[in-house]
Formats: C-alpha cells, sequence, structure tokens
C-alpha cells in the first residue's frame, strides 16, 4: 500500500495534538467552534454520515472524504477511524487541498 501525502500530513497534525477522531468527540469539537476540517471516510454509515454532514453544514466546516476507515485510522496510528477532525488552520488548509487535489 502505497502512502499518500495527506496520510503523512494527517500523522504529523496527530503528534502536534491538532486533532480528535471519533464520532461523537468531533461533533462536540464542531459545536464548539474548534473544529477547522472534518474528514469522513467513504465506509461511514449512513447515520454517522448524516450526523457530520449536516452538523458540519450547520456550523460552516467544510468535510472532506477519504477511502476507507483502515486508511484514516493507520494515518493516525490508531485502528480504523470514521471521522476525524483537524482543530488547527494550518493544518486543516493544507490537509483540504491534499485530500481534494489527490
Amino acid at each position: 500500500m502505497t502512502v499518500s501525502k495527506w496520510t503523512s500530513f494527517l500523522g504529523l497534525a496527530n503528534r502536534a495534538g491538532k486533532i480528535i477522531s471519533g464520532e461523537e468527540l468531533t461533533v462536540k469539537e464542531i459545536q464548539r467552534g474548534n473544529a477547522k476540517l472534518v474528514i469522513l471516510s467513504e465506509d461511514a454509515s449512513r447515520n454517522t454520515e448524516k450526523k457530520i454532514t449536516d452538523k458540519a453544514a450547520f456550523y460552516s466546516v467544510p468535510v472532506s472524504r477519504v477511502q476507507d476507515r483502515a486508511a484514516l485510522g493507520q494515518a493516525i496510528g490508531k485502528e480504523a477511524r470514521v471521522v476525524v477532525a483537524v482543530t488547527d488552520t494550518g493544518f486543516a488548509k493544507k490537509l483540504k487541498t491534499l485530500i481534494d487535489g489527490e
């Protein structure tokens, strides 16, 4: 499996302490205004997808999509993750361009 640039950069953001993973924690960060970007896996359940996208749209947080939960989890050194929130503006901008550019 090739390592794409976004996975390496997301790992860097994780080591810097600038991401939150998990559905409930992500929703809380969106509501608090701390989330600058939400990364959602394509294989998320419909309920999770609707909950996250609706909340992100209401609070004007951009959402980027990645291929699957395994890649998202591996990028941050954890088991499979469906959703991750980036809490730093600089990391969020760069990740958005890396993910949407691929």
